[in-house]
């Protein structure tokens, strides 16, 4: 979000140079830079103990196949946001979590931290939010997801260790 209005005093905010950031946001009545803000969000290639990878079919986007994902709230770590997502969406427990990497999404707005995750327990589908859910081998979900999507992007990244800790 870009600021065009001081979020403390309400001032008009001018813009103003400031160290190497170029030109920033600045409010005269606070002295103060406001930098641009966005959300970040957790994406996490959820995987069982056969190393195969969840897909799921959300009920807002039907059409097409993705990871778990979900927004970090306020005074949550990004692995405690993907250990909730997970619960929340699949009803799996996390016994392993490790990161992979980040990625900006939506012209900015968005920083996505991907997240490699072992998962025990049922699967399920019922809370609201998804429609269905498939294990898959790592190839076949490269293969499924939308090309270039950061699903895939991170999908390729935890096939690809994989590769490189299992030589044949």
């Amino acid at each position: 979000m870009r600021h065009t209005y001081c979020p403390d005093c309400g001032a008009k905010l001018a813009e103003r140079p400031v160290g190497d950031e170029g030109l920033v946001p600045w409010c005269r009545n606070c002295g103060r830079p406001w930098f641009d803000s966005f959300s970040t969000c957790i994406i996490t290639a959820v995987m069982n103990d056969r190393g195969e990878v969840l897909l799921q079919r959300e009920t807002r986007r039907p059409e097409r196949e993705v990871l778990v994902a979900g927004y970090i709230k306020p005074g949550e770590s990004a692995e405690d946001a993907a250990r909730r997502e997970i619960a929340e969406e699949t009803g799996l427990t996390v016994t392993a979590l490790r990161y992979v990497a980040s990625y900006p999404h939506m012209n900015g707005d968005m920083l996505m931290l991907g997240y490699a995750a072992t998962a025990e327990g049922e699967n399920r589908t019922d809370s609201g939010e998804i429609l269905s859910a498939r294990w898959t081998t790592l190839d076949e979900a490269v293969a499924a997801l939308r090309e270039g999507s950061i699903a895939q992007q991170v999908v390729r990244k935890v096939r690809d260790a994989q590769d490189t800790h299992n030589p044949e």
